[in-house]
């Protein structure tokens, strides 16, 4: 079809390409919780702390740091329980570490996020098509959900051996990037098999996900939004849906 000669049906495609490609290079993170409420002071005073034991994954030596931000890690390397590395992990999960907190009273299991010179960690995010795994009534990313078996089958035991030492301590898990994707599935995993970890109760589980990763679907994060909670620094550019509606600024 054309009008005077041109095209009118390219014409329109066209533009209709333009206007999407000029939206999503004008869009912000910020406008996907421009209407949430605001985290209160309880519900961030972890983030910090946490942050900080997540940046220690990297670090091959806590008593002689590398890597250390201002002020440090805040971290007793006589508190740490484990470091797990890639040659342990053979690639099927990012390194991690197991951290018991006495101060604050929390188990933690930190996860790095994506070494871009690693094929391993991109391995784990090609590992995935949509609505390929489902899990709880809902879509989880099939790769990251391998990874976060793994880790659990491989960390079951050391962590409900802590959790008997220290049954009034809370469970974090945590991690950044592909890190927080792995560490979020994690947390699904745990809370529906609670009696694999000496029964904790649920309300002691939870999960910190630092600019997460797209890793399950809505109702999965509407429904474990009580526990799963996503960090997302919103002067960048991000189209990762988070998994609980209460953001920091």
């Amino acid at each position: 079809m054309s009008t005077f000669g041109i095209p009118l049906l390219e014409c329109i495609y066209c533009l209709g390409c333009s206007r999407w490609a000029w939206k999503r290079c004008i869009y912000s993170g910020a406008h996907d919780s421009e209407k949430w409420a605001l985290a209160n002071i309880e519900d961030f005073e972890p983030v910090p702390r946490i942050c900080r034991i997540i940046l220690a994954v990297y670090e091959d030596d806590l008593r002689n740091p590398k890597w250390a931000p201002p002020g440090g890690y805040r971290m007793n390397p006589d508190w740490l329980v484990k470091r797990v590395n890639y040659e342990t992990t053979q690639g099927r999960a990012p390194p991690y570490l197991i951290y018991v907190d006495h101060e604050a009273h929390d188990i933690v299991l930190a996860i790095r996020g994506l070494n871009l010179a690693k094929e391993s960690d991109y391995a784990v995010l090609l590992d995935n098509k949509l609505g390929k795994t489902m899990f709880d009534g809902g879509y989880v990313h099939n790769g990251l959900l391998k990874s976060a078996t793994w880790l659990i089958t491989a960390e079951s035991d050391t962590l409900k051996d802590l959790i008997e030492k220290n049954p009034s301590y809370t469970l974090t898990f945590a991690g950044h990037s592909l890190g927080s994707g792995v560490a979020a599935l994690l947390t699904l995993v745990v809370v529906n098999n609670r009696e694999n970890l000496g029964n904790i109760p649920g309300s002691q589980i939870r999960c910190y996900a630092i600019a997460p990763a797209r890793c399950m679907s809505l109702n999965l994060a509407v429904k474990y939004a009580d526990v799963i909670n996503s960090v997302i620094l919103q002067i960048l550019d991000s189209h990762i849906p988070p998994m609980k509606q209460r953001v920091p600024k």
